[in-house]
């Protein structure tokens, strides 16, 4: 029987006995990507630097899951962004793409990581949940103080969590959910209906008894309000797990039911299916060694649609109990597809070729501790990235790195709308060109903390952050976060104060790509 007991988002931390003072120059809460690249970075312009991370995992979602990296146009990746893709090309003996190498396995992705840190002497602690952060009179961050009661000075720090846990803790303004597309003047924000990709391309019957409204809806559908196209709301884009799944039968394990399963959970897939269509498991996107990266795709699929609205400002023990309902629905939903008698045996054999790969994550019965946290938090800052930006129709003047992912924003909610399923919120469209990204995004409003820098949730609207939200551009910001942070702690002043043409010659000498022609 595979052993889940290790897969946790949370478990709770009693006082230590003798809780340590960890002093640096910088902190970096969260290893997720960006957390590393701000680390390698950092030791590399001379800082003494210290990462405290949630959990156990390191790598965020590079780590997580996602072997197959939404890119946009690799010529716009730089600095240690590239430097990572180029280690991997390295280790799979890539010839094309200059060497890179852009699907990889999870492991392996550890492995790069694993190596940066310590060849970096870069101090790493663990299982390290924020409880409390000191500011000083003067708007500084002093201390963070941990559940455990370790406590973690520094003169600078960094939030490189998905959540955005320490800019909320420090007192940052930041926003969750949709803006109205009135708050920024944009098109595609808000409430979203009738996007072509994802939604449901036969009518479902969403009620338990098709047609009878009083016997209930199935589960994953909402009676949520409608409200109007574009209308600002409080839903989050949905969560998944981006699942490593192996085809090769040495290495495949076939799919475990998980704790608490209950197939009536996948009734709505089962009555999709029957309907005539069945692409739940259709994004198969392989990576090296017969892995693959699975991801949503469909009307009904890995995406929790609804099941994370809470997760942004949820407590620790509310977030370890939406984790494990993604989980059970992830995996649940793999189980359902391979062994359940309501789906068409083809589609049972199909699905029975995959299973979890023996040889990544042994530690939590092969799947990944990595939650796909699409989004939370967004900090607002003086400078908050918008549609405009993205589509190039407002250029910063102080950029340290480029995006150039199309919007991509999943969907938020699954509504009723006359008598049918309905899905909304999704918005996939291109950019026209890779765009830049402030400097002034990263940094919070003066006034508010003057020695934080915030990456991953970066002052951005929600329709743009879709674009940005993607791991190479957290790492390309990860590294630009910690050049600022050197600069700032050089000259004794705020991340405010920074004089954008040194930065910029710093990055522009480290790798970075600022500019598009």
């Amino acid at each position: 029987m595979t052993d889940f007991r290790n897969l946790k988002y949370y478990v709770e931390t009693p006082p230590l006995d003798a809780p340590v003072s960890v002093e640096a120059d910088l902190c970096i809460y969260g290893g997720s990507s960006a957390g590393i690249a701000a680390a390698v970075q950092a030791r590399r312009m001379g800082l003494r630097v210290v990462i405290a991370e949630f959990g156990n995992h390191l790598g965020g979602l590079t780590t997580g899951g996602l072997g197959a990296t939404d890119i946009g146009n690799k010529a716009a990746i730089g600095g240690i962004s590239r430097e990572f893709y180029s280690t991997l090309g390295t280790h799979y003996g890539t010839e094309t793409d200059g060497g890179t190498q852009w699907t990889f396995e999870p492991s392996v992705a550890g492995q790069v990581y694993q190596r940066w840190l310590e060849e970096n002497e870069i101090e790493v602690y663990c299982q390290r949940r924020l409880k409390q952060v000191g500011k000083g009179s003067d708007g500084r961050i002093k201390e963070l103080i941990m559940e455990n009661g370790d406590i973690f000075r520094a003169a600078m720090f960094i939030d490189a969590t998905y959540e955005g846990d320490l800019m909320a803790m420090a007192g940052v303004s930041y926003h969750v959910g949709r803006e109205a597309n009135s708050v920024y003047q944009e098109t595609l924000n808000g409430v979203h209906y009738g996007h072509p990709h994802h939604r449901f391309e036969t009518w479902i019957d969403p009620y338990r008894i098709p047609g009878k409204p009083d016997s209930g809806l199935l589960p994953g559908v909402t009676d949520a309000p409608l409200l109007k196209q574009g209308e600002g709301d409080a839903s989050v884009q949905a969560y998944n797990f981006r699942i490593c799944l192996t085809n090769m039968p040495e290495n495949r394990l076939p799919f475990p039911q998980p704790p608490g399963y209950d197939p009536d959970e996948f009734q709505l897939l089962a009555r999709y299916i029957q309907s005539g269509i069945w692409d739940a498991m259709q994004l198969h996107k392989m990576m090296p060694r017969g892995k693959s990266d699975l991801n949503n795709r469909g009307a009904v699929s890995t995406d929790y649609i609804g099941g994370n609205h809470k997760w942004p400002e949820a407590s620790y023990k509310e977030r370890e109990k939406i984790f494990q309902e993604h989980f059970r629905y992830n995996l649940g939903m793999l189980y359902f597809l391979a062994n359940d008698e309501s789906i068409p045996k083809a589609i049972r054999n199909e699905v029975s070729e995959w299973g979890l790969p023996a040889d990544e994550y042994p530690a939590t019965g092969h799947w990944t501790p990595q939650l796909y946290i699409r989004e939370a938090r967004r900090m607002i800052s003086d400078v908050v990235m918008t549609e405009q930006h993205c589509r190039r129709l407002t250029i910063v003047e102080d950029p340290i790195g480029l995006a150039a992912y199309g919007i991509d924003s999943h969907h938020c909610r699954r509504v009723v709308i006359d008598g049918r399923c309905v899905n909304e919120g999704n918005v996939e469209i291109h950019t026209p060109a890779p765009f830049p990204v402030s400097y002034r995004s990263i940094v919070p409003k003066r006034g508010e903390c003057a020695n934080l820098l915030v990456p991953v949730c970066l002052s951005s609207s929600h329709i743009a952050f879709g674009s940005i939200r993607m791991e190479p551009v957290f790492m390309i910001l990860g590294q630009s976060a910690a050049t600022a942070a050197a600069l700032a702690l050089e000259a004794d002043i705020p991340v405010q104060d920074v004089d954008y043409k040194p930065l910029r010659e710093r990055l522009l000498a480290d790798g970075q790509i600022l500019d598009w022609a």
